[in-house]
């Protein structure tokens, strides 16, 4: 297996020949393009769960008050 390598050792393989720099820049905007792609839809389920349960919360909040007053007040400041 090893016998077929293109590279004598790992220096070598490190290098890739004359190709060093764009060998390695699309290696690393692969590992760029796929951190993000793992990360976003990570972030934003969060998101989304976080305002469920705020929204949540907050209806729960609202049906335990009494006589459907759920604690706002009219434009002069005071409750109807």
């Amino acid at each position: 297996m090893f016998e077929s390598m293109a590279f004598d050792s790992v220096s070598e393989f490190l290098q890739m020949g004359k190709y060093t720099f764009h060998v390695w820049s699309v290696y690393a905007l692969f590992a760029v393009f796929l951190t993000v792609n793992l990360y976003l839809p990570l972030a934003r389920r969060r998101q989304f769960i976080r305002e469920q349960q705020r929204r949540a919360l907050r209806d729960s909040q609202a049906n335990q008050s009494p006589d459907g007053d759920d604690g706002r007040s009219d434009a002069n400041g005071g409750s109807e």
